[in-house]
């Protein structure tokens, strides 16, 4: 797959420096930035020999933005959960388990690294088909941006743009999917309260699947069928 790294918001242009490093270190160069600071000499300087990485960086408005385009949105967090019913960080996977996922398939992987100071809010953890969490010790979790940027980026130094056999689908046919099921939700009157979680789920247990253009296309179809049959029943 090819691995577009996103930085969602940094706040310090020597961070930005250093995931451009790391990214070029283990092969990469696809970096973007979403609403970043002014990126200086600072930046550049702790870049170094990635410079042209950082140059090259793509710097967008919003997260949606950034993630066009994409396969498979893997988005970053150092705090997982903790229950089964909590399907915003649950269930997670380490970098070692998320290679294993991508590895032979084609199209781009989006890694969304949070915020320095907060990480990833709720409603951008939600765009997100599948969690990543590092192993750390529990007393101190939380790393540097650079750092965590650089133990995902390890595991996934092998997996190349063009060594994949199974291309997935696209985000946008998947988007198109998920509103489906919203409104199919909305038809089958399911109940307000656990509407919101469900669709999560869905999205979840979706993102896992790697789904191809066709199966989406055939879930689709499923869906419209059902609603035929609905409306026929009606009296």
């Amino acid at each position: 797959m090819e691995v577009r790294v996103i930085l969602v918001e940094p706040k310090n242009e020597e961070n930005i420096g250093a995931v451009a490093r790391v990214t070029k270190n283990f092969g990469f160069s696809a970096l973007y930035l979403v609403n970043p600071p002014n990126i200086g000499k600072k930046a550049f300087s702790v870049a170094s020999h990635a410079s042209d990485v950082l140059s090259a960086c793509k710097i967008v408005n919003s997260v949606e933005e950034a993630i066009a385009d994409s396969a498979i949105v893997a988005g970053t967090t150092s705090k997982p959960g903790i229950s089964v019913n909590r399907h915003l960080r649950m269930p997670f996977f380490s970098p070692q388990e998320l290679k294993k996922k991508v590895e032979d398939k084609r199209g781009i992987l989006s890694l969304l690294f949070g915020r320095e100071d907060v990480g990833l809010l709720n409603e951008e953890l939600m765009r997100c088909d599948i969690v990543v969490c590092i192993p750390t010790n529990l007393g101190y979790p939380v790393m540097n941006l650079s750092h965590a940027v650089a133990v995902v980026l390890y595991e996934l130094r092998d997996v190349r743009a063009d060594s994949g056999e199974l291309p997935l689908a696209c985000l946008e046919d998947k988007e198109r999917l998920f509103a489906h099921i919203s409104m199919f939700l909305d038809e089958i009157e399911y109940k307000d309260y656990k509407k919101e979680k469900t669709a999560l789920m869905l999205r979840r247990i979706l993102g896992r699947a790697e789904l191809t253009a066709r199966e989406v296309q055939t879930l689709r179809g499923i869906l419209t069928k059902a609603e035929r049959k609905m409306g026929e029943d009606e009296p």
